[in-house]
């Protein structure tokens, strides 16, 4: 099958670079364009079996989450795209039948080669790169899923999303009992602490909560507590839009287990993930472990608490968010750093000083001033290097300093938010949605 490899000629992408060429500065549209066609040319391969697998960048192989955000900015372009839809399939049915073969897994191998981030890790799948098991590489296939229904109107990858949503909901309620049911270890002997878990692999103890346990962080970093907030919303969200799903294809069972579990997740966010900060008031904690712990900081890597209004269906007015955000955004943070080059929010993945593209894209994201959007795009632009690409994260005295020449990610961020300053992206997708308060979830019909 033939994918394609370029948005250029799109309509909508024409529009985008037409409105940003008239903000003043032509490097805006220039690195849009470059960002969707790094994407479409470099890291998709089109497989035997129909399906597409996406690698992230400079590491050769496909992360569940990284496939997902790669293929985010393309939601804005499906309508009377065809290629482009069944591209997004095709990312879909990998991503489901990787889920499937483990869900433990966070990244794969395009074929059964043994190849793997470490040698020493427990696993001995062949077809897997690495099992760090992460809540949010469940949650954006889900999600990712039911955008694509929502921004391209096609329901034929509905059934195998619902037989998907079973599995990741059988493994998430395992781990809402990890200590008692679950049997995931994971120990690597080699590399820095936050590589391995505690425990003999079974990670630092933590109680019932309500929440669904992760060993590592969005960053591949190992969880200091095992409730990970912005993954266990994101994980609620997710489920929400799995309900919907299984309800257009009269899978009532399944609508009703995803709609609780989804309320459960929220309902132990609401119990145990918020703390009250003396300077910020009740904000959400980043890890909680239900007996007494909380790590008050957030994380570059999506899904972040910063990001919560971008993939957990939390409003960006909601006072608790907005408490959260000022916490994020500020000093008090200790991923947040601010320089003579930019400020924004980093991670304990990468150089202390470094700060995140993808962060600096989702703060411009989730803002409700346009100005805003706009300051975070030219701050992306400003600090490339002079690549004319996004990387891992820069030193916020110098963006010459940067980790990872190639991260495809943080290329899709930006077309994000190039796109979305120019009123022509994802927003209609995820910011439409009503809020909700924590412990719900109900039910929502798609916008077609």
């Amino acid at each position: 099958m033939q994918f394609p490899t370029s948005v250029k000629g799109h309509p909508l992408v024409e529009r985008a670079v037409r409105h940003l060429d008239t903000l003043g500065d032509p490097r805006y549209g220039q690195m849009l364009v470059r960002c969707l066609d790094d994407t479409l040319a470099r890291t998709i391969r089109a497989m035997p079996d129909g399906t597409a697998f996406v690698v992230t960048g400079d590491i050769p192989a496909m992360w569940l989450r990284d496939s997902t955000t790669q293929m985010m900015p393309y939601l804005a372009l499906l309508q009377d795209t065809p290629a482009l839809q069944d591209l997004l399939m095709a990312v879909l049915e990998r991503q489901f039948d990787q889920i499937r073969r483990d869900p433990y897994a966070n990244a794969f191998n395009p074929e059964a080669s043994g190849r793997a981030h470490d040698a020493d890790d427990l696993c001995e799948d062949p077809w897997v790169w690495e099992e760090k098991y992460e809540v949010d590489s469940l949650a954006f296939p889900l999600l990712l899923a039911h955008r694509f229904w929502r921004a391209s109107g096609r329901t034929d990858h509905l059934d195998q999303a619902a037989r998907t949503a079973r599995t990741v909901l059988a493994l998430w309620r395992t781990e809402q009992d990890h200590e008692s049911r679950s049997s995931y270890r994971f120990s690597r002997s080699s590399g820095p602490a936050s590589d391995t878990l505690p425990g003999a692999g079974r990670g630092a103890p933590v109680a019932r909560t309500g929440m669904t346990w992760s060993g590592f962080r969005p960053s591949d970093d190992a969880c200091t507590y095992g409730y990970n907030v912005p993954a266990n919303l994101c994980a609620a969200a997710a489920l929400d839009g799995a309900a919907e799903m299984a309800h257009h294809i009269g899978d009532s069972a399944l609508a009703e287990d995803a709609t609780e579990l989804a309320a459960e997740l929220r309902e132990g966010v609401a119990r145990h993930g918020t703390v009250r900060h003396p300077d910020f008031g009740a904000i959400y904690a980043y890890e909680v472990d239900g007996l007494g712990n909380a790590l008050l900081m957030d994380d570059a890597n999506m899904p972040s608490l910063l990001s919560l209004p971008l993939i957990a269906d939390v409003s960006a007015a909601d006072p608790m968010y907005r408490a959260t955000r000022e916490f994020v955004l500020s000093p008090a943070n200790p991923t947040w750093y601010r320089g003579t080059a930019a400020e924004g929010v980093g991670s304990p993945h990468t150089p202390q000083g470094h700060i995140w593209p993808i962060a600096i894209a989702v703060e411009g994201l989730t803002s409700d001033d346009p100005a805003g959007r706009l300051a975070a795009l030219r701050t992306l632009t400003d600090t490339d290097a002079g690549t004319g690409a996004m990387h891992e994260s820069f030193h916020k005295d110098d963006p010459h300093r940067f980790t990872r020449h190639w991260f495809s990610w943080a290329n899709a961020m930006y077309a994000e938010l190039a796109l979305d300053v120019a009123g022509l992206g994802t927003r209609p997708l995820w910011s439409s949605r009503p809020a909700e308060g924590l412990g719900t979830a109900q039910k929502r019909v798609p916008g077609r």
